[in-house]
């Protein structure tokens, strides 16, 4: 039996567009709330053009990227700095619980929508603005996205080879996560709210996020100022472990992570039980410091198997922490992401079958198995959201399609 997603009858008007707002907003989504999803006339959330497109339907709004991070949710295309656009965003805004933004700070309140603006519509709306800095500080008018925020984090500059310049992401690490925080986030003001009868404000920013993903390093560098300073340690991790990436004797790589205490683990597995009595490996600074000794002794043992199965299965059987390095095609078919549902396939009448991510948790109360995704083209719900929440008439509603109000993606087909 299917059972009730958990927020269902909570409403929630997303101005996002990109990625770490709609993640937070395709969290609730999914996870029953009733989303309300913005776009911006003429063509929408600007992932609409990325990704992969149909191929026999011509300048479509769908595609990959934007079902992947807005499905489960229902469009309404406006024209953003039309008179009408307020006032229906207005009407909206009363009869929600929840709103998302993601504009650069100061866009809001420009367009008559700051907090203040909107609690006066509604006084128990939870309100929260995702940007990369933040509404205050020096850098809250810096623009940007994810990477710029790492960059300002001190997260980039330890990324790469001993020696060489920092290296650059290649997937959006900190937007995913801020649309995860935020949505935690969302979900606390809403327990609060129903406590108290209070609604909030909330600020997340990718900055933040990133900040708080350093585990070690913000109090050694506070406690000992410049006398400490993190290195890019390339394929080691520097704090030894060992912890890194190997070469095995095919050409592929796996990652070994151990802690402290299972150092006489790794020299049981490597056939050299007198490496845990050797002088340079005996603590963890001893480690630490001869990274490149100990990396040597497990790759010349690793170029001993035939296989990078062979050697994983070895250091398995002494409980070394360890795994292959995939390629993201090889993570996609294993059995064990396929079976949580960690990928997931899903249908779409125009682009057909693929994979997204699946939902990061896993709930007793509620299995993301239990919903067909599908994700809206542009303006799909246009009609439906203002008779419901607006109290539109079919004739006003036609009236803001002749003025250019609203905007909605008719094709179905490729033209002839």
């Amino acid at each position: 039996m299917t059972r009730q997603a958990m927020l269902t009858g909570t409403r929630v008007l997303d101005i996002t567009q990109f990625v770490a707002g709609p993640t937070c907003t395709r969290i609730m989504a999914e996870l029953g709330a009733d989303v309300i999803k913005v776009e911006l006339a003429p063509g929408g959330d600007r992932t609409r053009i990325q990704g992969i497109k149909p191929r026999d339907v011509k300048g479509s709004s769908q595609s990959t990227y934007f079902f992947q991070h807005n499905h489960s949710k229902r469009s309404l295309a406006l024209q953003w700095k039309h008179p009408r656009t307020l006032e229906i965003l207005k009407a909206l805004i009363a009869k929600c619980d929840v709103l998302v933004e993601n504009f650069a700070p100061g866009v809001m309140a420009r367009a008559g929508l700051s907090y203040e603006d909107v609690k006066k519509v509604n006084p128990s709306i939870i309100m929260c603005s995702i940007s990369v800095a933040g509404q205050s500080g020096p850098l809250s008018g810096q623009p940007g996205y994810d990477y710029i925020a790492a960059a300002y984090a001190g997260v980039t500059e330890q990324i790469g080879e001993v020696g060489g310049a920092p290296a650059q992401f290649t997937i959006a690490i900190g937007d995913i996560s801020t649309g995860v925080a935020a949505a935690m986030a969302v979900g606390f003001a809403l327990l609060h709210r129903e406590r108290t009868g209070e609604g909030q404000y909330i600020d997340a920013t990718i900055l933040d996020t990133y900040f708080h993903m350093h585990e070690v390093n913000v109090p050694r560098v506070s406690i000992r100022g410049d006398a400490f300073r993190p290195t890019r340690s390339g394929s080691q991790h520097p704090d030894g472990g060992p912890t890194g990436l190997y070469r095995c004797g095919d050409g592929t790589y796996i990652n070994i992570t151990t802690l402290p205490h299972q150092w006489p683990q790794v020299a049981a597995a490597l056939g050299k039980p007198e490496l845990i009595d050797d002088p340079r490996f005996k603590d963890g600074r001893g480690r630490r410091d001869n990274n490149e000794a100990i990396r040597v002794l497990i790759e010349a043992w690793l170029a001993t198997f035939p296989t990078r199965e062979a050697a994983i299965a070895e250091l398995e059987k002494h409980r070394v922490p360890c795994a292959p390095i995939l390629t993201i095609n090889e993570s996609i078919k294993h059995p064990h992401l396929r079976e949580r549902g960690t990928v997931r396939q899903v249908s779409d009448p125009l682009l057909g079958a693929f994979d997204i991510p699946g939902m990061p948790v896993r709930f007793s109360g509620w299995s993301q198995r239990d919903a067909e995704l599908s994700a809206d083209v542009l303006g799909q719900h246009n009609e439906d959201i203002l008779k419901e929440l607006a109290g539109l008439s079919d004739a006003d509603i036609k009236a803001l399609y002749e003025a250019k109000v609203l905007v909605k993606d008719t094709r179905t087909k490729a033209a002839s």
